[in-house]
């Protein structure tokens, strides 16, 4: 069993910044990849960011050059820093740990972008 607790969303202007982060529990093993998704009202889940344990990241192109993800493997946490944030970046963030063929999700964390 994996548990994700995500912290930091929030409502900001367009523009603005905010810093996502989120702490794995349970097992986990060696060879994993965190990250974040997001869901916006109306719309299906969808990738934003991921970090394997070694450093190989990738992003959603609608966010490269604004997000930055970066982890702590020491503490199993995952941050999502999110720099001129847009009013299209709204939803519900999601903290994913993928490992051994399963993807696990947090409870989730609203991120409101007013324009």
């Amino acid at each position: 069993q994996v548990q994700l607790v995500e912290s930091g969303g929030g409502l900001v202007q367009a523009g603005g910044s905010l810093r996502l982060s989120c702490a794995a529990s349970g097992t986990i093993f060696s060879s994993n990849v965190m990250g974040w998704d997001r869901q916006a009202p109306g719309k299906q889940r969808e990738l934003v960011a991921g970090m394997a344990r070694g450093g190989f990241t990738n992003y959603a192109d609608s966010v490269k050059g604004r997000f930055t993800i970066s982890r702590d493997n020491a503490k199993n946490t995952v941050y999502l820093q999110m720099n001129s944030l847009k009013p299209e970046d709204s939803g519900v963030y999601y903290c994913t740990l993928s490992q051994r063929g399963l993807r696990n999700w947090g409870q989730g964390t609203q991120v409101t972008v007013s324009p």
